[in-house]
């Protein structure tokens, strides 16, 4: 790489933000140099004058060549690849001259031809056809998932001895008391932090006491008992962008990939959550159709505007990230 090319990122980065184009980025330049240097002061009256106008001449007879330099290159390879159709033109017409012509062949001749095929046929080694990205990515997807649980139908997991559901926003836990005795508010053990769940009933052994599988607001969540037989608690989540695996770290895990959202639950969303996750659609899709998302087609929106204000300057060679 050259010297001077080793900036072009950065000034192209630059040139991409300035609306009005070449003159805004001049401007930007000179106030640079008159403000932190001595450049108009250093040299005299007309050194910087003349210094700019070496450079601006410079400058210019190198995008001269290098112009008539890339049209010269165009021609030759123009030509070049007139004459190549050319001769492949002229060889298909002499193969086709060179044919053989058709023979026929006797009932004898004809049986002997096709077991001749046929016994090629049966020697052949048999290969097993290629398997294709696509079915290979399948199968090591299903052994990802075979030792997922299947969720339930509230894309949580029913386990031995508590249920659990949810939406992207939040939890819902059903703990159900395995006694024989109505159960209260005084009898519960019910402890909600931000990383960690326990619940259970004084003096037994905690149903659930172990690690959340994500952060969560403990301001809005709560717990209820529900016909005094189990507790009832709701969770909110932190990061309403993803569905959970599990609920607690020892928790088998859910293959997420079967979850089924509810696509009535998007209007429930706040205004700025629905905007973050109807973008993230928008992108997915694009992506799947192989088209630039929203911040790249607004990368390539700036980049059109700049060029078009601009079509002195060679972009060929931009690489636009």
């Amino acid at each position: 790489m050259a010297e001077t090319e080793k900036y072009d990122g950065i000034l192209l980065s630059l040139a991409q933000q300035m609306e009005e184009g070449v003159p805004q980025l001049l401007d930007t330049l000179f106030s640079f140099l008159r403000r932190k240097t001595d450049f108009f002061t250093g040299g005299g009256k007309e050194a910087a004058r003349k210094m700019l106008l070496e450079k601006f001449d410079h400058h210019e007879k190198l995008s001269l060549k290098t112009r008539r330099q890339e049209a010269e290159a165009r021609a030759r390879r123009i030509a070049k690849q007139k004459e190549k159709k050319q001769k492949e033109e002229e060889k298909q017409r002499q193969q086709e001259q060179e044919q053989p012509k058709f023979v026929e062949l006797t009932d004898e001749e004809a049986k002997e031809v096709q077991e001749k095929i046929e016994k090629e046929k049966k020697e052949a080694p048999k290969v097993d056809p290629p398997v294709s990205e696509s079915t290979a990515e399948d199968d090591s997807e299903d052994e990802d998932s075979k030792n997922k649980l299947k969720p339930n139908s509230g894309n949580g997991a029913d386990l031995p001895n508590y249920k659990w559901t949810q939406t992207l926003s939040d939890v819902e836990l059903r703990v159900p008391f395995k006694v024989s005795f109505p159960v209260k508010g005084k009898d519960v053990i019910c402890e909600i932090k931000p990383n960690h769940l326990k619940i259970g009933l004084k003096g037994h052994e905690p149903i659930i006491d172990g690690d959340l599988h994500k952060t969560i607001k403990i301001e809005n969540c709560y717990w209820v008992i529900e016909d005094k037989k189990a507790v009832m608690v709701t969770i909110e989540k932190v990061n309403k962008m993803e569905w959970w695996p599990r609920l607690v770290t020892t928790d088998p895990e859910i293959n997420t990939k079967k979850v089924e959202p509810e696509n009535s639950k998007l209007s429930d969303l706040d205004g700025e959550t629905r905007s973050m996750v109807e973008k993230m659609m928008y992108d997915q899709r694009q992506k799947e159709m192989g088209l630039p998302t929203s911040e790249e087609q607004k990368k390539q929106d700036v980049l059109k505007k700049f060029m078009a204000q601009h079509p002195e300057m060679d972009f060929s060679k931009a690489k636009i990230s």
